[in-house]
């Protein structure tokens, strides 16, 4: 089978997926009353990927089209992870040859308000954006398992080094669900041009924290886990950062407490249904903010929305839902993660992945509450 042909047969899940989508520590998980999305402050900035980009990153990396984007600041840069990438076309259903897994841009924008402008991509010999996880791209990877491809969820630093949480799919099923056959952490000592991935700093396939976001925290690392696809809830680990690669130090939130090794015990924070999802906090509100995406099917917004949520505290309790925007205004949305800057004033800047474009794009919100003028909450660290 010729590599483009067999780039189509194996991704022909994801086209499936597409076209279905149109600080810590109190004891209660009851919602409290949302702030308020301000739609008339809520628009696209720029278009990040792809052809007609303001990086160009079809004629400067071969990027013609990738998803994703999750963001992590590293040495004063900020570095952005993205999903399956191509070369031409780029775009469903044919996406493109030379089939990448994983890619990852950086920068050192200091200006939101026209995109992210990316300095440059981690590249190959050739100049092209490079797999960084190698993928078995519909074999059978290392371990002997059908392997689709390898996705990176998020990441966070310690200063020194570089910590990619991960996730190894086993096959895209039905819309919004997908098999895993693990999640785990690698690790990256050069600025991301080379990656290690330890096999015992894993989770099982049907682990909560087959995706996470992650918080950087004095210093831990909170990792707000939900299951493979886009129909679980949210549960919530931490872990010191230079502990990050032993799974046996993480702690999980139970809902009163946090304790050591007892996945099994954690708690859900925010209910089923949750997908790509990104949280930080904002010291204009005064209050941590979670974005992401909610795949249900629903008349007034139609296949999905992406919504955002607000607490005090990182273990909650999170407000209910607040719509920022619907798969009837921007069809086959999905994934939108607020960057690590930026997060001191009323603007909620935020990428937004679009399938039918297949391509990453800069977005701009914000709330109409006024900020608190209380201080932090007092919450268990």
């Amino acid at each position: 089978m010729p590599k483009s042909a067999k780039v189509l047969a194996v991704f022909a899940g994801v086209v499936l997926v597409g076209a279905g989508l149109g600080g810590a520590g109190v004891v209660s998980n009851a919602s409290v009353e949302p702030d308020r999305v301000n739609q008339e402050d809520t628009y696209q900035i720029a278009r990040l990927t792809g052809p007609g980009s303001i990086n160009a990153t079809d004629e400067r990396w071969n990027v013609y089209g990738t998803d994703l984007g999750s963001m992590f600041e590293h040495r004063g840069r900020i570095y952005q992870a993205f999903g399956d990438t191509f070369g031409p076309p780029g775009q469903p259903p044919q996406f493109g040859i030379d089939w990448r897994s994983n890619v990852m841009a950086f920068n050192k924008d200091r200006d939101p308000w026209d995109g992210l402008t990316f300095d440059g991509m981690i590249t190959d010999e050739d100049g092209n954006a490079k797999e960084l996880l190698p993928s078995a791209h519909g074999g059978l990877n290392p371990d002997g398992d059908f392997e689709t491809t390898v996705i990176p969820t998020y990441g966070v630093s310690d200063n020194e080094r570089m910590y990619l949480h991960y996730k190894s799919v086993r096959e895209f099923g039905v819309p919004g669900v997908w098999t895993l056959n693990y999640s785990a952490i690698a690790f990256s000592d050069d600025d991301g041009e080379t990656w290690v991935q330890p096999t015992e700093s894993r989770w099982d396939g049907d682990s909560n924290f087959g995706q996470a976001a992650i918080v950087k925290l004095g210093k831990d690392a909170y990792f707000f886990g939900i299951p493979a696809g886009r129909f679980g809830g949210v549960q919530l680990a931490r872990v010191g950062l230079h502990d990050i690669l032993d799974l046996d130090r993480y702690q999980y939130w139970d809902g009163e407490a946090w304790r050591t090794g007892a996945e099994e015990a954690a708690a859900t924070i925010v209910p089923a249904p949750v997908g790509e999802l990104s949280v930080r906090w904002n010291s204009h509100y005064n209050k941590w903010l979670m974005m992401y995406l909610n795949d249900e099917d629903r008349p007034e917004w139609g296949t999905g929305a992406v919504v955002i949520r607000t607490a005090d505290c990182l273990t909650g309790p999170w407000s209910d839902e607040e719509v920022v925007v619907t798969s009837l205004d921007v069809p086959q949305l999905y994934a939108p993660y607020m960057p690590p800057r930026w997060n001191d004033g009323p603007d909620i800047f935020f990428t937004l992945s679009r399938f039918n474009f297949y391509d990453v794009f800069w977005w701009h919100t914000s709330l109409t509450d006024e900020p608190s003028e209380e201080g932090p909450a007092r919450c268990v660290q």
